[in-house]
């Protein structure tokens, strides 16, 4: 028994081009602009926060505790950890770990709402974060900030759980761009991870606002490549099976971190020590692990960069690859907020960085400058956490403006894929989703239906009618009802069944006489729930 009629059914289901169809379509531009510049405005705000809070932390630090010499910086991190901590556990816990996941929930089960005090809590904390060394990346977050300013304009609003999941996307893609300064990429992170579809209703919002939040970045930051390296491509055809080994290689150092970071999360979880002081203690492992390396603490991009120019030996790449995993996992599990890209990015620079300089000493006249290892290597770890081959593509496109590597880049990428895919099932952020109770989304073709609940179209205002009632009071009864299926009670007022107009017109046709309601019933009633 359903409250809408066919055609509204079909109408939910089937394109429209009516103009109520176009003006949904002109809302969900604008709509797309207003999230855009948000998403833009609040990158910017969040790196000058970082800046901010590493100035504060860092430099501040140095003139308190310079008389500790280099191992003031232990301390830095557990600082910030004890603001985070708090701030979290107390006002937001969906601030903690790496945004993503958080995000992909909630417009899995949720039907994207996110809560409003998400976002401010996000972004201090993980400006916090990785401004006091936090071994994390600003993606993650400002994906969460982002997505929640469109929920929350979505939830302002009143509009749909649909387009309150495309709001969500438009401001992780608006986060993806000005973040990066890769709006294309923005695009296809939004689209291949956070929806797992590549639907073309969603492609044109998520690409307004992609675009506007890179603009307003720009405004505010030079409109350049993140990584400045030099231009790579294939040395020579023979040079394919070793991209090919590198694509595997990097499949297994993404699933290794993937394992260990959810082992130190789990670790941390078991430990009988108060949440809230538990970022202390990752902080306080970071800032260990930060005396080998300054760059191992923050996004790191400094050694990324050396690494790019071919400028690390392979013994230390090994190193730092081992290190930020470690520093990383540390920073996530205790209960740090801050994203896993950018270290993605940077455990696959090390990979590369330490597979070409092995490439160019076996095969010296095949292999190409180790620096195009690690272009490679950062695309093909990254998919092999996420699960996101074209994101994986487009980032480093995006992020060098070299489009030279294109061949062994993306050959690498499909290897890792597929070897990733063969050996472990989750990535970094469906592994929570799943522990989570919440099923990935999929870009499999569905059912128009399948995503339309019960309780959508059920109603509970129905006509009932006694069992014994004949066949023509049962026949006044519909005509007064306008309905075609009745509820029948017995005589203690419990479900008897359901009759409905074709039961009483084919009663009619084969002649039954001084018939009852429930002699023409269904009682083995079928059942649904909402």
């Amino acid at each position: 028994m359903a409250k809408k009629t066919k055609r509204q059914i079909l109408g939910m289901i089937l394109p429209s081009s009516s103009p109520l169809h176009d003006r949904d379509v002109t809302r969900g531009m604008l709509l797309a602009i207003i999230v855009g510049v948000i998403a833009g405005l609040g990158a910017v705000v969040f790196r000058y926060l970082i800046g901010l809070f590493h100035h504060i932390g860092f430099d501040g630090g140095a003139s308190v505790l310079g008389g500790m010499g280099p191992y003031y910086i232990i301390l830095i991190p557990a600082a910030g950890g004890l603001i985070v901590g708090p701030l979290i556990y107390f006002f937001a816990r969906e601030a903690k770990g790496h945004g993503v996941p958080e995000v992909m929930i909630a417009v899995a089960k949720n039907g994207g709402v996110i809560r409003a005090r998400v976002a401010l809590v996000k972004i201090l904390a993980s400006a916090v974060t990785i401004g006091t060394g936090g071994s994390v990346g600003r993606e993650g977050p400002i994906v969460q900030i982002g997505a929640t300013f469109g929920s929350v304009i979505s939830q302002r609003l009143k509009l749909s759980n649909e387009w309150c999941r495309t709001l969500v996307a438009c401001g992780a893609a608006g986060g993806i761009s000005a973040t990066f300064n890769a709006p294309i990429a923005g695009v296809f992170f939004a689209l291949e991870i956070i929806l797992g579809s590549f639907s073309t209703r969603y492609f044109s919002v998520v690409v307004v606002s992609s675009v506007v939040a890179a603009v307003m970045s720009h405004a505010f930051f030079p409109d350049t490549a993140n990584l400045q390296v030099e231009q790579y491509g294939l040395n020579s055809p023979y040079e394919i099976p070793l991209y090919a080994v590198l694509g595997v290689l990097a499949a297994l150092v993404g699933i290794a971190f993937i394992i260990i970071l959810y082992f130190f999360e789990d670790s941390f979880d078991r430990f009988k020590f108060p949440e809230w002081l538990k970022p202390v203690l990752g902080g306080l492992g970071v800032g260990v692990l930060g005396l080998y390396s300054i760059d191992l603490m923050g996004v790191g991009y400094g050694a990324l960069e050396q690494a790019a120019r071919g400028e690390l030996v392979m013994g230390a790449a090994i190193i730092l690859l081992l290190l930020k995993v470690l520093a990383t996992s540390v920073t996530i599990g205790s209960g740090g907020s801050g994203g896993v890209f950018a270290p993605s990015l940077f455990i696959g620079a090390m990979l590369g960085a330490a597979f070409g300089a092995l490439a160019n000493m076996m095969f010296p006249g095949v292999a190409g400058p180790p620096g195009a290892y690690v272009l490679v290597g950062m695309a093909a770890v990254f998919t092999s956490t996420a699960r996101a081959p074209i994101t994986a593509v487009v980032i480093l496109f995006e992020l060098t403006r070299d489009y030279g590597i294109v061949l062994p880049l993306m050959f690498a990428v499909v290897i890792s894929t597929v070897v990733s895919q063969l050996l472990y099932k989750e990535s970094i952020y469906t592994k929570k989703m799943r522990r989570k109770g919440v099923e990935p989304p999929s870009d499999k073709p569905t059912d128009a239906l399948e995503n339309v609940k019960v309780e959508d179209f059920m109603t509970r205002d129905f006509q009932t009618v006694l069992s014994s009632i004949s066949h023509a009071g049962l026949t006044k009864w519909f005509q007064v009802s306008k309905q075609r299926g009745l509820v029948l009670l017995d005589m203690d007022g419990k479900l008897d069944g359901m009759v409905t107009l074709s039961d009483l017109e084919r009663a009619l046709r084969e002649g039954k006489k001084d018939f009852t309601a429930g002699d023409i019933a269904t009682h083995q009633l079928i059942t649904a729930y909402p």
